[in-house]
């Protein structure tokens, strides 16, 4: 049997730019990629700490350090500025769900970049 539980987290970061007219998806700086272990293309949810919005989307790697942008129809449920914690999943045998232990980065909720 297959679980799905959490992979990687990055925990609270600001929304750096909102652009719904762009195709979807959620822009992270590629520092943060590399520590949270996600990859590009890879399903997460977004959770808006400032206004409850939840959503599901895929990663694309940005180019700036402290860079968070959501992209396309997101963008009309989260804005600049707001607070947001990503996450992602992975399925994982029962025998070594337990034994797994998830990547969970705090960057600077101010700056988005690890300090």
């Amino acid at each position: 049997m297959l679980l799905q539980i959490m992979k990687s987290k990055i925990h609270r970061v600001r929304i750096t730019q909102a652009d719904v007219n762009y195709i979807g998806s959620i822009t992270i700086d590629p520092i943060l990629i590399k520590a949270a272990k996600i990859i590009p293309g890879e399903k997460v949810q977004v959770l808006n700490v400032s206004n409850g919005e939840r959503l599901e989307t895929y990663v694309i790697e940005g180019n700036q350090e402290g860079q968070i942008g959501i992209n396309g129809p997101a963008a009309l449920k989260m804005k600049k500025g707001d607070i947001v914690i990503i996450v992602s999943y992975a399925f994982i045998e029962h025998d070594l769900a337990k034994q797994h232990t998830p990547t969970i980065i705090f960057p600077n909720e101010k700056t988005n970049r690890l300090d």
